[in-house]
């Protein structure tokens, strides 16, 4: 069977569970269960620390796992990325109080707290900078007022705790991230992987449930001498199925289109002549 490692809690562990259920596999029903086994998908999945996965999948006893790409980077196991999922992004940035530095270049021979400690230290290495890195578990606003550090960093969202905490955000953000698949580092260069057609039907799945989340269908009808036209509007992914109608002079077009788009496109298609545009969820696609 394929093994999977997945998050047990934490905002990676909800949204990965619904994904995973609309690209077809089972997923557990309590929050206690630890391992559950898919026979009908041939999967194994383990619930596990999100910190952990990328320890797991790195010395190759699980095949594959989702984790967010600043957990696999912190942790500094021989794991890499193989898919961005989209989901639970953020921004690791550095802060700290009003009038302390201004950019990352301020910040040599400062002492930093954070709970991301190989983030931070590999970020303060490229850019040549000689700080003192203290790691803390948990929320980290709290150093600087307790005198543990001068400047923090840590994951920014809306930035409300850290000017709740009299905090700033300085210089360019450390990394962005979001859910991802991992896997081990190499493992794709093994060509006796037993395992490797059922990792790629797996990525396979969640590319569909990506572009089912992304894209909607659109039927519209217009006429023959706007066809063109239409078509410009809506070029579906490799083109626009299109179709006669019983009255001539007219044809029913169907594509794929962008679900932030489609609003735009259907007054636009309106506005050309088209009629009867509808507009249709996917749940799922492979292309």
């Amino acid at each position: 069977m394929l093994r999977i490692a997945l998050p047990n809690k934490g905002s990676l562990s909800g949204p990965a569970a619904e994904m995973l259920h609309e690209a077809g596999y089972q997923q557990r029903r309590e929050t206690k269960e630890l391992r559950v086994v898919d026979p009908t998908n041939e999967v194994e999945f383990f619930y596990l620390r999100p910190r952990d996965i990328a320890i797991y999948v790195s010395s190759g006893r699980l095949d594959i796992g989702i984790t967010g790409r600043d957990l696999l980077v912190d942790s500094g196991a021989r794991a890499e990325e193989i898919l961005p999922l989209g989901f639970a992004r953020s921004t690791f940035r550095f802060a700290t109080r009003p009038g302390t530095a201004n950019g990352v270049t301020d910040l040599t021979g400062m002492t930093i707290a954070t709970s991301y400690e190989g983030i931070v230290a590999r970020h303060l290495e490229d850019k040549g900078i000689d700080a003192s890195v203290v790691h803390l578990d948990g929320a980290v606003e709290t150093a600087i007022e307790l005198g543990v550090a001068e400047v923090i960093a840590d994951v920014v969202e809306t930035g409300t705790s850290l000017r709740n905490a009299g905090l700033q955000v300085i210089g360019e953000p450390i990394m962005t991230s979001e859910a991802v698949v991992i896997r081990r580092t190499g493992a794709m260069a093994d060509p006796d992987d037993s395992v490797e057609p059922k990792v790629q039907q797996f990525l396979r799945r969640l590319q569909g449930v990506l572009v089912a989340r992304t894209y909607v269908m659109m039927d519209y009808d217009c006429r023959v001498e706007q066809l063109e036209k239409a078509v410009a509007l809506t070029p579906g992914l490799e083109s626009p199925t299109v179709s006669p109608l019983h009255n001539e002079g007219w044809v029913a077009v169907r594509a794929m289109v962008p679900s932030k788009e489609a609003q735009r496109i259907m007054d636009d298609l309106y506005d050309i002549g088209a009629r009867a545009i509808l507009t249709t969820a996917i749940h799922a696609c492979r292309l």
